[in-house]
């Protein structure tokens, strides 16, 4: 499964319309740490294939949806399911805490 980049103008058509679970990964050219999350999103998409649809923000071009979703640091992963928000994770996350992650979305 391949990770979309998500912009304003595809953000209700690939996010909010889903039918699957969506994690975005709200990231910047210049963050280290989001350059270490990356491969591991990638992973995740991977193995969760169909049933998980994960995306990219660029916060430095998609300032607004940054800002819609209260991104203070980044790498910041959110979760969003059915088009409402489901949870949000700061930092760098390994695998296993983005499965928790989509765990705990999926469950609710």
């Amino acid at each position: 499964m391949e990770v979309t980049k998500i912009t304003n103008d595809n953000f209700e058509e690939e996010v909010l319309k889903s039918t699957v679970p969506v994690v975005l990964d709200f990231w910047a050219d210049w963050c280290g740490p989001c350059k270490m999350q990356s491969p591991i999103i990638e992973e995740a998409a991977e193995a969760m294939g169909d049933r998980v649809k994960f995306g990219k923000v660029n916060v430095d071009e998609e300032a607004a949806l940054a800002l819609k979703y209260q991104i203070m640091s980044i790498p910041t992963l959110v979760v969003m399911k059915d088009g409402i928000f489901k949870g949000k994770a700061i930092g760098l996350q390994n695998m296993e805490a983005i499965n928790q992650l989509v765990a705990d979305a999926i469950k609710e």
